[in-house]
Protein backbone atom coordinates (compact mmCIF):
# COMPACT_ATOMS: atom_id res chain seq x y z
CA UNK A 1 0.00 0.00 0.00
CA UNK A 2 1.46 3.37 -1.06
CA UNK A 3 2.16 6.05 1.53
CA UNK A 4 -0.48 8.37 0.03
CA UNK A 5 -3.22 5.71 0.07
CA UNK A 6 -2.27 4.61 3.58
CA UNK A 7 -2.32 8.20 4.85
CA UNK A 8 -5.74 8.88 3.32
CA UNK A 9 -7.10 5.60 4.64
CA UNK A 10 -5.88 6.38 8.14
CA UNK A 11 -7.40 9.87 7.95
CA UNK A 12 -10.81 8.43 7.01
CA UNK A 13 -10.59 5.79 9.74
CA UNK A 14 -9.58 8.43 12.30
CA UNK A 15 -12.69 10.44 11.45
CA UNK A 16 -14.88 7.34 11.73
CA UNK A 17 -13.20 6.35 15.00
CA UNK A 18 -13.75 9.80 16.52
CA UNK A 19 -17.41 9.69 15.49
CA UNK A 20 -18.13 6.14 16.65
CA UNK A 21 -16.19 6.47 19.91
CA UNK A 22 -17.59 9.89 20.78
CA UNK A 23 -19.42 10.80 23.98
CA UNK A 24 -22.72 9.09 23.03
CA UNK A 25 -21.17 5.61 22.94
CA UNK A 26 -18.98 6.24 25.99
CA UNK A 27 -22.02 7.43 27.96
CA UNK A 28 -24.16 4.54 26.74
CA UNK A 29 -21.47 1.96 27.46
CA UNK A 30 -20.61 3.15 30.97
CA UNK A 31 -24.18 4.19 31.72
CA UNK A 32 -25.71 0.77 31.09
CA UNK A 33 -22.92 -0.84 33.13
CA UNK A 34 -23.57 1.49 36.07
CA UNK A 35 -27.34 1.07 35.81
CA UNK A 36 -27.20 -2.74 35.67
CA UNK A 37 -24.69 -2.85 38.53
CA UNK A 38 -27.10 -0.84 40.70
CA UNK A 39 -30.27 -2.59 39.49
CA UNK A 40 -28.73 -6.03 40.09
CA UNK A 41 -27.30 -4.86 43.43
CA UNK A 42 -23.69 -5.57 42.54
CA UNK A 43 -24.44 -9.13 41.47
CA UNK A 44 -21.10 -9.38 39.64
CA UNK A 45 -19.29 -8.98 42.96
CA UNK A 46 -21.68 -10.93 45.20
CA UNK A 47 -21.78 -14.05 43.03
CA UNK A 48 -18.31 -14.03 41.48
CA UNK A 49 -17.15 -16.88 43.72
CA UNK A 50 -20.11 -19.10 42.82
CA UNK A 51 -19.65 -18.28 39.14
CA UNK A 52 -15.99 -19.29 39.20
CA UNK A 53 -16.95 -22.57 40.91
CA UNK A 54 -19.41 -23.30 38.11
CA UNK A 55 -16.68 -22.66 35.56
CA UNK A 56 -13.81 -24.62 37.00
CA UNK A 57 -15.47 -27.49 38.88
CA UNK A 58 -16.51 -30.60 37.03
CA UNK A 59 -20.03 -30.59 35.58
CA UNK A 60 -20.98 -33.68 37.58
CA UNK A 61 -20.43 -31.69 40.80
CA UNK A 62 -23.19 -29.37 39.64
CA UNK A 63 -25.79 -31.71 38.08
CA UNK A 64 -28.43 -29.06 38.72
CA UNK A 65 -26.75 -26.90 36.08
CA UNK A 66 -27.13 -29.49 33.28
CA UNK A 67 -29.65 -28.72 30.58
CA UNK A 68 -30.18 -28.33 26.86
CA UNK A 69 -27.31 -27.05 24.77
CA UNK A 70 -24.39 -27.98 22.53
CA UNK A 71 -21.39 -27.54 24.86
CA UNK A 72 -20.66 -27.44 28.60
CA UNK A 73 -20.44 -24.32 30.82
CA UNK A 74 -16.65 -24.62 30.71
CA UNK A 75 -16.44 -25.06 26.94
CA UNK A 76 -18.85 -22.15 26.44
CA UNK A 77 -16.71 -19.85 28.57
CA UNK A 78 -13.50 -21.11 26.95
CA UNK A 79 -14.99 -20.40 23.52
CA UNK A 80 -15.91 -16.90 24.66
CA UNK A 81 -12.48 -16.47 26.27
CA UNK A 82 -10.87 -17.82 23.11
CA UNK A 83 -12.35 -14.81 21.31
CA UNK A 84 -11.82 -12.46 24.26
CA UNK A 85 -8.32 -13.38 25.46
CA UNK A 86 -6.41 -12.57 22.32
CA UNK A 87 -3.76 -10.22 21.11
CA UNK A 88 -5.74 -7.45 22.78
CA UNK A 89 -4.35 -8.71 26.08
CA UNK A 90 -0.78 -8.43 24.76
CA UNK A 91 -0.70 -5.98 21.87
CA UNK A 92 -3.98 -4.20 22.69
CA UNK A 93 -2.87 -3.11 26.14
CA UNK A 94 0.41 -1.87 24.68
CA UNK A 95 -1.30 0.15 21.94
CA UNK A 96 -3.73 1.65 24.46
CA UNK A 97 -0.86 2.75 26.72
CA UNK A 98 1.20 3.98 23.76
CA UNK A 99 -1.66 6.28 22.75
CA UNK A 100 -3.42 7.15 26.00
CA UNK A 101 -0.66 6.70 28.57
CA UNK A 102 -0.71 4.45 31.62
CA UNK A 103 -4.03 5.99 32.66
CA UNK A 104 -5.74 4.10 29.83
CA UNK A 105 -5.32 0.87 31.83
CA UNK A 106 -7.40 2.34 34.68
CA UNK A 107 -10.32 2.95 32.32
CA UNK A 108 -9.93 -0.58 31.00
CA UNK A 109 -10.43 -1.80 34.57
CA UNK A 110 -13.53 0.33 35.07
CA UNK A 111 -14.99 -0.86 31.77
CA UNK A 112 -14.41 -4.49 32.73
CA UNK A 113 -15.85 -4.26 36.27
CA UNK A 114 -18.99 -2.47 35.12
CA UNK A 115 -19.00 -4.69 32.06
CA UNK A 116 -19.37 -7.81 34.17
CA UNK A 117 -22.97 -6.75 34.87
CA UNK A 118 -23.42 -5.92 31.19
CA UNK A 119 -22.04 -9.29 30.12
CA UNK A 120 -24.31 -11.04 32.62
CA UNK A 121 -27.33 -9.27 31.13
CA UNK A 122 -26.31 -10.15 27.57
CA UNK A 123 -25.94 -13.82 28.43
CA UNK A 124 -29.18 -14.15 30.39
CA UNK A 125 -31.09 -12.70 27.43
CA UNK A 126 -29.17 -14.85 24.94
CA UNK A 127 -30.10 -18.09 26.71
CA UNK A 128 -33.70 -17.00 27.36
CA UNK A 129 -34.37 -16.18 23.72
CA UNK A 130 -32.18 -18.80 22.03
CA UNK A 131 -33.59 -21.02 19.29
CA UNK A 132 -32.64 -24.30 17.62
CA UNK A 133 -31.72 -24.14 13.93
CA UNK A 134 -32.39 -26.77 11.25
CA UNK A 135 -29.06 -28.47 12.05
CA UNK A 136 -30.13 -28.91 15.66
CA UNK A 137 -27.64 -26.32 16.97
CA UNK A 138 -28.47 -23.63 19.50
CA UNK A 139 -28.55 -20.07 18.12
CA UNK A 140 -28.64 -17.00 20.30
CA UNK A 141 -27.12 -13.62 20.92
CA UNK A 142 -28.13 -9.97 20.46
CA UNK A 143 -29.72 -10.47 17.04
CA UNK A 144 -32.09 -13.07 18.50
CA UNK A 145 -33.00 -11.33 21.75
CA UNK A 146 -33.46 -8.03 19.90
CA UNK A 147 -35.91 -9.62 17.45
CA UNK A 148 -37.73 -11.88 19.93
CA UNK A 149 -37.67 -9.52 22.90
CA UNK A 150 -38.33 -6.24 21.10
CA UNK A 151 -39.51 -7.15 17.62
CA UNK A 152 -36.98 -4.76 16.08
CA UNK A 153 -35.81 -6.79 13.11
CA UNK A 154 -33.91 -3.85 11.61
CA UNK A 155 -31.82 -3.39 14.77
CA UNK A 156 -31.19 -7.14 15.03
CA UNK A 157 -30.02 -7.21 11.41
CA UNK A 158 -27.77 -4.21 12.05
CA UNK A 159 -26.02 -6.05 14.86
CA UNK A 160 -25.64 -9.19 12.75
CA UNK A 161 -24.16 -7.21 9.84
CA UNK A 162 -21.69 -5.30 12.00
CA UNK A 163 -20.85 -8.53 13.83
CA UNK A 164 -20.08 -10.42 10.63
CA UNK A 165 -17.82 -7.59 9.41
CA UNK A 166 -16.17 -7.12 12.83
CA UNK A 167 -15.36 -10.83 12.86
CA UNK A 168 -13.44 -10.37 9.62
CA UNK A 169 -11.64 -7.29 11.00
CA UNK A 170 -10.86 -7.41 14.71
CA UNK A 171 -11.58 -11.11 15.06
CA UNK A 172 -9.58 -12.12 12.00
CA UNK A 173 -7.21 -9.68 10.28
CA UNK A 174 -6.09 -8.12 13.55
CA UNK A 175 -5.09 -11.50 14.96
CA UNK A 176 -3.27 -12.55 11.78
CA UNK A 177 -1.54 -9.17 11.59
CA UNK A 178 -0.19 -9.33 15.12
CA UNK A 179 1.04 -12.91 14.66
CA UNK A 180 2.85 -12.00 11.44
CA UNK A 181 4.32 -8.90 13.12
CA UNK A 182 5.83 -10.84 16.00
CA UNK A 183 6.93 -13.76 13.78
CA UNK A 184 8.68 -11.30 11.46
CA UNK A 185 10.33 -9.56 14.43
CA UNK A 186 11.43 -12.72 16.23
CA UNK A 187 12.16 -15.14 13.38
CA UNK A 188 12.27 -12.98 10.20
CA UNK A 189 9.44 -15.03 8.67
CA UNK A 190 7.66 -13.50 5.69
CA UNK A 191 4.13 -12.31 6.70
CA UNK A 192 2.64 -14.04 3.66
CA UNK A 193 3.83 -17.45 4.89
CA UNK A 194 2.50 -16.73 8.37
CA UNK A 195 -0.89 -15.85 6.91
CA UNK A 196 -1.05 -19.03 4.84
CA UNK A 197 -0.16 -21.34 7.75
CA UNK A 198 -2.59 -19.66 10.17
CA UNK A 199 -5.34 -19.82 7.55
CA UNK A 200 -4.79 -23.55 7.04
CA UNK A 201 -4.92 -24.33 10.77
CA UNK A 202 -8.06 -22.23 11.20
CA UNK A 203 -9.82 -23.95 8.30
CA UNK A 204 -9.16 -27.40 9.74
CA UNK A 205 -10.69 -26.44 13.09
CA UNK A 206 -13.75 -24.35 12.20
CA UNK A 207 -15.09 -26.91 9.73
CA UNK A 208 -16.33 -28.90 12.74
CA UNK A 209 -18.45 -26.03 14.06
CA UNK A 210 -19.01 -25.08 17.71
CA UNK A 211 -18.35 -28.55 19.15
CA UNK A 212 -14.93 -28.70 17.51
CA UNK A 213 -14.15 -25.10 18.45
CA UNK A 214 -15.31 -25.71 22.04
CA UNK A 215 -13.05 -28.74 22.47
CA UNK A 216 -10.00 -27.00 21.01
CA UNK A 217 -10.64 -23.87 23.08
CA UNK A 218 -11.19 -25.93 26.23
CA UNK A 219 -7.73 -27.43 25.78
CA UNK A 220 -5.68 -24.45 24.56
CA UNK A 221 -7.16 -21.47 26.47
CA UNK A 222 -6.34 -22.62 30.04
CA UNK A 223 -2.82 -23.63 28.99
CA UNK A 224 -2.04 -20.41 27.15
CA UNK A 225 -3.43 -18.22 29.94
CA UNK A 226 -1.38 -19.95 32.65
CA UNK A 227 1.72 -19.93 30.44
CA UNK A 228 1.53 -16.18 29.86
CA UNK A 229 0.59 -15.35 33.47
CA UNK A 230 3.58 -17.38 34.70
CA UNK A 231 5.98 -15.40 32.49
CA UNK A 232 4.49 -12.03 33.48
CA UNK A 233 4.41 -13.13 37.13
CA UNK A 234 8.17 -13.78 37.13
CA UNK A 235 8.82 -10.25 35.87
CA UNK A 236 6.55 -8.69 38.49
CA UNK A 237 8.18 -10.70 41.27
CA UNK A 238 11.64 -9.59 40.15
CA UNK A 239 10.46 -5.97 39.91
CA UNK A 240 8.12 -5.95 42.92
CA UNK A 241 9.56 -2.68 44.26
CA UNK A 242 8.36 -0.81 41.13
CA UNK A 243 4.76 -2.05 41.29
CA UNK A 244 3.45 0.57 43.78
CA UNK A 245 4.82 3.43 41.67
CA UNK A 246 3.33 1.95 38.50
CA UNK A 247 -0.09 1.55 40.13
CA UNK A 248 0.08 5.16 41.34
CA UNK A 249 0.89 6.33 37.80
CA UNK A 250 -2.00 4.32 36.35
CA UNK A 251 -4.53 5.90 38.72
CA UNK A 252 -3.09 9.42 38.62
CA UNK A 253 -2.75 9.66 34.85
CA UNK A 254 -6.28 8.33 34.37
CA UNK A 255 -7.56 11.70 35.59
CA UNK A 256 -4.76 14.07 34.59
CA UNK A 257 -3.45 12.68 31.32
CA UNK A 258 0.24 12.06 30.84
CA UNK A 259 2.92 14.50 29.69
CA UNK A 260 5.15 13.79 26.70
CA UNK A 261 8.46 12.04 27.32
CA UNK A 262 10.86 9.95 25.25
CA UNK A 263 9.01 8.85 22.15
CA UNK A 264 5.60 9.28 23.84
CA UNK A 265 3.72 12.34 22.56
CA UNK A 266 1.60 12.79 25.65
CA UNK A 267 -2.14 12.36 26.26
CA UNK A 268 -5.13 14.06 27.83
CA UNK A 269 -7.63 12.58 30.26
CA UNK A 270 -10.25 12.36 27.49
CA UNK A 271 -7.84 10.50 25.22
CA UNK A 272 -6.91 8.07 28.02
CA UNK A 273 -10.62 7.56 28.73
CA UNK A 274 -11.58 7.02 25.09
CA UNK A 275 -8.71 4.64 24.34
CA UNK A 276 -9.11 2.81 27.65
CA UNK A 277 -12.84 2.25 27.21
CA UNK A 278 -12.56 1.18 23.56
CA UNK A 279 -9.71 -1.21 24.34
CA UNK A 280 -11.49 -2.36 27.52
CA UNK A 281 -14.50 -3.19 25.41
CA UNK A 282 -12.31 -5.18 23.04
CA UNK A 283 -10.48 -7.13 25.76
CA UNK A 284 -13.56 -7.89 27.86
CA UNK A 285 -16.22 -7.87 25.11
CA UNK A 286 -18.59 -6.36 27.68
CA UNK A 287 -21.19 -4.37 25.81
CA UNK A 288 -20.17 -5.85 22.49
CA UNK A 289 -22.70 -8.69 22.76
CA UNK A 290 -20.60 -11.30 21.00
CA UNK A 291 -19.80 -13.44 24.06
CA UNK A 292 -23.52 -14.06 24.52
CA UNK A 293 -23.51 -15.94 21.20
CA UNK A 294 -21.26 -18.56 22.81
CA UNK A 295 -23.29 -18.45 26.03
CA UNK A 296 -26.41 -19.41 24.07
CA UNK A 297 -24.75 -22.67 23.01
CA UNK A 298 -24.08 -23.82 26.59
CA UNK A 299 -25.81 -26.71 28.33
CA UNK A 300 -27.68 -25.05 31.17
CA UNK A 301 -30.97 -25.37 33.00
CA UNK A 302 -31.46 -21.67 33.73
CA UNK A 303 -30.44 -18.52 31.84
CA UNK A 304 -29.08 -16.97 35.05
CA UNK A 305 -26.71 -19.86 35.70
CA UNK A 306 -24.94 -19.48 32.35
CA UNK A 307 -25.05 -15.69 32.69
CA UNK A 308 -22.94 -15.91 35.85
CA UNK A 309 -20.46 -18.10 34.03
CA UNK A 310 -20.34 -15.70 31.10
CA UNK A 311 -19.64 -12.62 33.22
CA UNK A 312 -16.44 -14.18 34.60
CA UNK A 313 -14.96 -13.71 31.14
CA UNK A 314 -14.55 -9.96 31.72
CA UNK A 315 -12.87 -10.59 35.07
CA UNK A 316 -10.43 -13.18 33.73
CA UNK A 317 -9.64 -11.42 30.44
CA UNK A 318 -9.21 -7.82 31.60
CA UNK A 319 -8.79 -7.66 35.37
CA UNK A 320 -6.31 -10.56 35.38
CA UNK A 321 -4.70 -10.84 31.95
CA UNK A 322 -4.59 -7.19 30.87
CA UNK A 323 -3.41 -6.07 34.29
CA UNK A 324 -0.47 -8.44 34.07
CA UNK A 325 0.56 -6.98 30.71
CA UNK A 326 0.03 -3.36 31.81
CA UNK A 327 2.05 -3.77 34.99
CA UNK A 328 4.87 -5.47 33.10
CA UNK A 329 5.02 -2.57 30.64
CA UNK A 330 5.09 -0.14 33.55
CA UNK A 331 7.71 -1.78 35.77
CA UNK A 332 10.12 -2.53 32.92
CA UNK A 333 10.17 1.07 31.70
CA UNK A 334 9.74 0.24 28.00
CA UNK A 335 6.72 2.54 27.70
CA UNK A 336 7.74 5.63 25.72
CA UNK A 337 10.95 4.10 24.33
CA UNK A 338 11.82 3.67 20.65
CA UNK A 339 13.33 0.87 18.58
CA UNK A 340 16.62 0.93 16.66
CA UNK A 341 14.95 2.81 13.81
CA UNK A 342 13.73 5.52 16.18
CA UNK A 343 10.08 4.41 15.94
CA UNK A 344 7.99 4.40 19.12
CA UNK A 345 7.55 0.88 20.45
CA UNK A 346 3.93 -0.16 20.09
CA UNK A 347 1.76 -3.26 20.05
CA UNK A 348 3.27 -6.70 20.46
CA UNK A 349 6.77 -5.32 19.84
CA UNK A 350 6.55 -3.24 23.02
CA UNK A 351 5.46 -6.25 25.07
CA UNK A 352 8.26 -8.37 23.56
CA UNK A 353 10.78 -5.66 24.51
CA UNK A 354 9.40 -5.59 28.07
CA UNK A 355 9.83 -9.34 28.55
CA UNK A 356 13.25 -9.38 26.88
CA UNK A 357 14.47 -6.59 29.16
CA UNK A 358 14.11 -8.80 32.23
CA UNK A 359 15.30 -12.27 31.22
CA UNK A 360 16.83 -13.91 28.17
CA UNK A 361 14.22 -15.49 25.96
CA UNK A 362 11.42 -13.47 27.54
CA UNK A 363 10.27 -12.42 24.11
CA UNK A 364 9.57 -16.06 23.25
CA UNK A 365 7.00 -16.19 26.07
CA UNK A 366 5.18 -13.32 24.39
CA UNK A 367 5.58 -14.89 20.96
CA UNK A 368 4.17 -18.26 21.99
CA UNK A 369 1.42 -16.63 24.02
CA UNK A 370 0.47 -14.30 21.20
CA UNK A 371 0.35 -17.09 18.61
CA UNK A 372 -1.91 -19.21 20.82
CA UNK A 373 -4.06 -16.22 21.82
CA UNK A 374 -4.48 -15.10 18.23
CA UNK A 375 -5.31 -18.59 16.95
CA UNK A 376 -8.01 -19.24 19.55
CA UNK A 377 -9.42 -15.75 19.00
CA UNK A 378 -9.75 -16.56 15.32
CA UNK A 379 -11.71 -19.68 16.24
CA UNK A 380 -14.05 -17.88 18.61
CA UNK A 381 -14.76 -15.04 16.20
CA UNK A 382 -15.26 -17.48 13.33
CA UNK A 383 -18.19 -18.90 15.32
CA UNK A 384 -19.55 -15.44 16.13
CA UNK A 385 -19.31 -14.37 12.52
CA UNK A 386 -20.97 -17.46 11.11
CA UNK A 387 -23.88 -17.16 13.56
CA UNK A 388 -24.38 -13.54 12.47
CA UNK A 389 -24.32 -14.59 8.82
CA UNK A 390 -26.68 -17.50 9.54
CA UNK A 391 -29.14 -15.06 11.09
CA UNK A 392 -29.00 -12.83 8.01
CA UNK A 393 -28.90 -15.39 5.20
CA UNK A 394 -29.71 -18.81 6.67
CA UNK A 395 -27.77 -22.01 7.37
CA UNK A 396 -26.67 -22.49 3.75
CA UNK A 397 -24.54 -19.34 3.94
CA UNK A 398 -22.33 -20.67 6.75
CA UNK A 399 -19.90 -22.77 4.62
CA UNK A 400 -19.34 -19.81 2.30
CA UNK A 401 -18.62 -17.52 5.24
CA UNK A 402 -16.15 -20.03 6.66
CA UNK A 403 -14.26 -19.99 3.35
CA UNK A 404 -14.26 -16.18 3.27
CA UNK A 405 -13.17 -16.00 6.91
CA UNK A 406 -10.25 -18.33 6.22
CA UNK A 407 -9.10 -16.47 3.09
CA UNK A 408 -9.21 -13.02 4.75
CA UNK A 409 -6.53 -14.18 7.21
CA UNK A 410 -3.86 -14.02 4.48
CA UNK A 411 -4.16 -10.33 3.46
CA UNK A 412 -4.76 -9.47 7.12
CA UNK A 413 -1.29 -10.76 7.90
CA UNK A 414 0.40 -8.22 5.60
CA UNK A 415 -1.65 -5.04 6.16
CA UNK A 416 -0.35 -2.09 8.20
CA UNK A 417 -0.95 -2.48 11.95
CA UNK A 418 -2.50 0.98 12.43
CA UNK A 419 -5.07 0.40 9.71
CA UNK A 420 -6.12 -2.99 11.09
CA UNK A 421 -6.51 -1.64 14.65
CA UNK A 422 -8.64 1.29 13.46
CA UNK A 423 -10.93 -0.96 11.39
CA UNK A 424 -11.34 -3.20 14.44
CA UNK A 425 -12.19 -0.33 16.79
CA UNK A 426 -14.68 1.24 14.37
CA UNK A 427 -16.73 -1.92 13.79
CA UNK A 428 -16.59 -2.96 17.44
CA UNK A 429 -18.14 0.38 18.29
CA UNK A 430 -20.80 0.09 15.60
CA UNK A 431 -21.68 -3.39 16.85
CA UNK A 432 -21.98 -2.15 20.43
CA UNK A 433 -24.71 0.40 19.63
CA UNK A 434 -27.61 -1.99 18.80
CA UNK A 435 -26.60 -4.35 21.62
CA UNK A 436 -26.53 -1.60 24.25
CA UNK A 437 -29.82 -0.11 23.03
CA UNK A 438 -31.43 -3.54 23.38
CA UNK A 439 -30.00 -4.02 26.88
CA UNK A 440 -31.56 -0.72 27.95
CA UNK A 441 -34.93 -1.68 26.48
CA UNK A 442 -34.85 -5.22 27.92
CA UNK A 443 -33.39 -4.37 31.34
CA UNK A 444 -36.74 -5.15 32.96
CA UNK A 445 -36.58 -8.70 31.58
CA UNK A 446 -33.01 -9.05 32.90
CA UNK A 447 -34.07 -7.99 36.39
CA UNK A 448 -37.14 -10.26 36.39
CA UNK A 449 -35.15 -13.29 35.18
CA UNK A 450 -32.44 -12.58 37.76
CA UNK A 451 -34.90 -12.40 40.65
CA UNK A 452 -36.40 -15.74 39.63
CA UNK A 453 -32.96 -17.29 39.29
CA UNK A 454 -31.76 -16.02 42.68
CA UNK A 455 -34.86 -17.51 44.31
CA UNK A 456 -33.90 -20.87 42.79
CA UNK A 457 -30.35 -20.49 44.16
CA UNK A 458 -31.71 -19.77 47.64
CA UNK A 459 -33.91 -22.84 47.47
CA UNK A 460 -30.95 -24.99 46.37
CA UNK A 461 -28.81 -23.70 49.24
CA UNK A 462 -31.60 -24.47 51.68
CA UNK A 463 -31.90 -28.02 50.36
CA UNK A 464 -28.14 -28.54 50.76
CA UNK A 465 -28.26 -27.32 54.35
CA UNK A 466 -31.18 -29.61 55.17
CA UNK A 467 -29.47 -32.63 53.55
CA UNK A 468 -26.31 -32.02 55.57
CA UNK A 469 -28.31 -31.71 58.78
CA UNK A 470 -29.92 -35.12 58.28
Amino acid sequence: MSDIVMTKTLEILDIMYAWVWGLPLLILLTGIGIYLTIALRGLQFRYLGYALKLVFSRQKKHPEAEGKGDISHFESLMTALAATIGIGNIAGVATAIAVGGLGALFWMWVTALLGMATKYAEAILAVKYRVVDERGEMCGGPMYFIESGLGWKWLASSFAFFGAVAALGGGNMLQANSVSDVMSTMFSINPWWTGIVVAALTAVTIIGGIKSIGKVAGFIVPFMALFYIAGAGIILILSYDKIPGTLMSIVTHAFTGQAAFGGFLGSTMLLALRVGVSRGLMTSEAGLGTASIAAAAAKTDLPGRQALVSMTGSFLATIIMCSMTGLVLGVTGVFGTTDEAGKLLNGASMTVAAFDSVFNGGGYVVTIGLILFAFTTLLGWAYYGEKCVEYLFGVKSVPWYRVLFTLVIIPGAVLELDIVWKISDVFNGLMAFPNLIALCALSGVVISETNSFLNVLKAEKQMIKESKAI
